[in-house]
């Protein structure tokens, strides 16, 4: 079965950037994007369901066109969708008091009116988050995407097509079945695997409530997630952010945002965690707003994306 709707998000919007900020690498299987259309397997109950999202009316009249094929019947397959696809593009977030900051600065107006219209996404659930956290952990981000890809080959829904086969996240049920010895061979270490599976099946048991972090405040938040196996202070300010959309963070760990933040500001000593706080203390609301911009800019200057058009 397929269905199509459309989606209206706030402007400014442009799906072309904001793809680019959940793709983060060309080596992404999951999120893609072919110039035109944003695609993402989703798992609906038992069922692999593909997502493609277009983009008309241009930046400031934005309407997403979606066409879900492969959805299971039922009255509530498209609202899950559309909630699906609000959260990874974040097309309910309204950027203006950000862009207004951003015009008492001219550092921040220039990055802002560059990009304007890139959304700050989340992934669809905080599980999938940490899972991202926990696989890159001191790895290279392309590294990282590659044994993600690996994992939901192993035992992610697979959707068929005439181009192969497009593979979902994981479900907490399916890495909750797999054991040490099956990830291994997938590239992760035995410590990370250990973690993984304990953090799945705990979800998949409900014995952990991650959306529910959404109720606690940053810090609040932070100690709960720091007291998971293999989540250190990078994979859980990486979750706030990515996962329960806390955009006032910027996860000072992060070397290739602390690269870009550099890069940005054009500072000469190589910034720490502390001092990463410090030279963003002004913006401090909007660090995490800062982070997605300067992700693009970093994905632009390493040649990964092509430069970026004028917005329309």
């Amino acid at each position: 079965m397929q269905i199509a709707f459309s989606l209206a998000p706030v402007p400014p919007f442009r799906l072309d950037l904001t793809a680019w900020t959940i793709r983060r690498r060309p080596e992404n299987l999951m999120d893609r994007w072919d110039g035109e259309s944003y695609r993402r397997v989703l798992a609906i109950g038992c069922d692999a369901v593909r997502v493609t999202v277009t983009q008309s009316g241009g930046t400031t009249t934005p309407v997403l066109h979606v066409v879900a094929a492969g959805a299971p019947h039922g009255v509530f397959t498209e609202a899950i969708i559309a909630a699906a696809i609000e959260r990874l593009l974040g097309i309910r977030i309204d950027l203006q008091p950000f862009y207004r900051a951003a015009q008492k600065d001219a550092r921040l107006q220039e990055l802002t009116a560059r990009y304007r219209g890139v959304k700050p996404p989340r992934f669809p659930t905080v599980f999938e988050a940490l899972v991202n956290g926990i696989a890159c952990q001191q790895l290279s981000l392309t590294v990282g995407i590659t044994l993600l890809n690996r994992l939901s080959a192993a035992c992610g829904l697979g959707f068929p097509s005439p181009t192969g086969i497009q593979y979902a996240f994981p479900c907490p049920k399916d890495l909750a079945g797999m054991t040490v010895e099956k990830l291994r061979p997938l590239g992760f270490s035995r410590n990370k695997s250990r973690a993984l599976i304990e953090l799945a099946s705990a979800v998949a048991e409900e014995r952990l409530d991650l959306e529910g972090l959404a109720n606690l405040s940053d810090g609040e938040a932070l100690a709960r997630l720091l007291e998971l196996r293999g989540v250190g202070r990078w994979t859980a300010e990486y979750a706030l952010l990515r996962g329960l959309g806390r955009t006032n963070l910027f996860p000072g760990d992060d070397v290739g945002a602390r690269n870009n933040l550099s890069r940005w500001l054009h500072l000469r000593k190589p910034l720490d965690y502390d001092r990463v706080a410090q030279v963003l203390a002004k913006w401090r609301q909007y660090a995490g707003l800062i982070y997605f911009h300067l992700l693009v800019t970093g994905l632009e200057h390493s040649g990964k994306l092509a430069a970026v058009a004028p917005e329309t």
